[in-house]
């Protein structure tokens, strides 16, 4: 039966294989990457047992990269990375130069051909923003000004990947490889290539920045949250195939930039809100089909390449970050935590090795060396995060320094509420209760894990944590223990019970409030400790009977 329906035999050995072993790496306190990759390898040819279409793979992996770019372009900031420009811009660019010419230099003792050891350089040179997040937001530094420089860093980096995979194709023929389009001279495909970019660029920015946040609002309008839904992914999965074909651009760069232009609507964090099941499953997928593509062989036949890519990946790059960040008078403790987040690599090495080998610019040999490289990188990251917090002490002593403004700088800004509400969650709902509070004067303090949104609460003048509630710590931050109210305002009622749940543990006396869709919720979240939980259906019909109430009293 399952030769007979591929497509479902693959996406259920992909998902099944990618849930059993992410969670156990969960277990083992290292990244799920780690899972979804080694899933890939189980799932594949090289290793005996199920081996799932390769054909049918790639196609998902394609679908998995359209919803990753999208979710990138759909939290890019130009506000983040221009606050920390003075660093991020130049380090960025420095790094990449660097751990492009290690990567280059290894291809070369390989006896690769100069292409070959440009795309691998280059897929080594960018780290993965997906483990760069969890790494910080686990320990606290999203919300430091090394935890932002981070973020910056890697922004430029995905912007120059995204850069990279738009001018690859044309300049591949000079290279060694394949060239898009042998009867067009090289100046003139460059030409082609960058002039049909800028021209979809510019109907983006011009075009679509106005469309498609009027398009969402109206489809908002109609109240219905599947065809909300389902808006926001044709406009990902339909400006990513039509620049696709109209323009030559790779599905990324149209995937990123819908994803940016939606960014512009106020409805951006429903958005993402909605579309994140569905893209956290094809970004599994896309890595299981990576982890499909990798010969486990190779750690045993050329075990001296794969340490070498290791090293370049871990110290080249790391050392290279932190010389860069101190050469630019930062503090020793911010070098390192740049260092330790730079020392893997990811999503876009993944797609960049991908494009090199469609190309004929590298061998295969490249791709296994990445997997290899990139599986033992992310399994060393965490072990990099927890020295530096053991040097912590050691760090303290030595930068002291006469003057208290880089703590100040390096610290958020700290709360000092008492008798408040605490709101976790600024959507939709979450902005029509902060709205209220501060009407009535409420002190309120609000917990947000959307890094673009919480400048905006300060802005305004709202007291605001940055995280997500469930994360040990996250509440503690926000004064719960001197807290009266908290409102859980965030859709996901399996989180909204787990935050339920820690903070009356942490605080028994406080009055905690939640929302909830369905019965079900209500009763999970009643049994976690909530003192009210709000439904919306059964708010509306009790409101729409009391509007119907008060106009049959008129009429009598």
């Amino acid at each position: 039966m399952p030769h007979q329906t591929p497509l479902i035999a693959t996406l259920a050995a992909g998902l099944v294989l990618a849930f059993i072993l992410g969670g156990l790496a969960n277990r083992l306190r290292i990244s799920p990457l780690v899972g979804y990759l080694l899933a890939g390898v189980v799932a594949g040819p090289f290793t005996p047992g199920f081996v799932a279409d390769q054909a049918l793979s790639l196609e998902i992996s394609e679908l998995g990269v359209i919803l990753l770019m999208f979710g990138v372009g759909l939290h890019f900031s130009l506000k983040d990375l221009m606050s920390v420009k003075g660093i991020a811009i130049p380090g960025a660019l420095v790094q990449v130069v660097v751990a492009t010419l290690l990567g280059m230099g290894l291809a070369w003792a390989l006896g690769w051909t100069l292409g070959a050891g440009l795309v691998f350089g280059l897929a080594l040179s960018v780290a993965s923003t997906v483990v760069l997040l969890r790494a910080l937001e686990e320990r606290q530094l999203l919300d430091t000004q090394r935890g932002r420089i981070a973020i910056g860093w890697l922004i430029v980096e995905d912007l120059l990947m995204v850069l990279v995979l738009v001018l690859l194709p044309a300049v591949s023929g000079l290279l060694g490889g394949k060239q898009a389009n042998a009867d067009v001279s090289l100046p003139m495909e460059l030409l082609l290539t960058l002039g049909k970019v800028a021209t979809f660029i510019v109907l983006m920015l011009v075009g679509g920045r106005r469309f498609v946040p009027w398009l969402l609002g109206k489809v908002a309008s109609t109240g219905s949250r599947e065809l909300f839904t389902l808006a926001v992914l044709s406009i990902a999965m339909g400006i990513a195939f039509g620049s696709a074909v109209l323009f030559d651009v790779s599905f990324a760069l149209g995937a990123f930039f819908a994803g940016m232009v939606l960014n512009e609507s106020e409805l951006s964090h429903d958005a993402a809100e909605k579309t994140l099941p569905l893209r956290d499953a094809f970004a599994v997928l896309f890595f299981v089909s990576v982890g499909m593509l990798f010969d486990p062989r190779i750690l045993i036949a050329e075990p001296l390449p794969v340490l070498a890519t290791f090293l370049v990946i871990v110290l080249g790059k790391s050392i290279g970050a932190l010389l860069i960040v101190r050469a630019f008078g930062h503090p020793l403790s911010t070098a390192l935590t740049i260092a330790a987040s730079l020392a893997q690599i990811g999503e876009f090495s993944f797609i960049l090795i991908a494009l090199g080998i469609g190309l004929e610019l590298l061998p295969a040999q490249g791709r296994d060396l990445l997997l290899a490289g990139a599986i033992l990188s992310i399994l060393v990251n965490p072990l990099l995060f927890i020295a530096i917090t053991r040097l912590k002490p050691w760090l303290d002593r030595r930068e002291p320094g006469p003057a208290p403004a880089p703590a100040e700088v390096d610290a958020p800004p700290p709360i000092d509420e008492r008798d408040h509400a605490i709101l976790i969650g600024h959507g939709r709902v979450g902005r029509l209760i902060s709205a209220r509070l501060r009407e009535t004067g409420t002190p309120l303090v609000v917990i947000e894990d959307d890094l673009g949104g919480i400048d905006g609460l300060r802005e305004a003048g709202i007291s605001a944590v940055l995280g997500n509630a469930v994360k040990s710590g996250v509440l503690e931050q926000a004064n719960i223990g001197s807290a009266r109210w908290l409102l859980v305002a965030i859709p996901n009622g399996f989180e909204a019970a787990k935050i339920v749940q820690h903070a009356r543990e942490l605080c028994p006396q406080l009055c905690i409030i939640a929302r909830a869709h369905f019965d079900a919720e209500v009763e999970h979240l009643e049994q976690s400790g909530a003192d009210l939980v709000v439904m919306g259906e059964r708010e509306i019909a009790r409101s729409m009977f009391e509007r119907l109430e008060e106009r049959r009293v008129a009429a009598v």
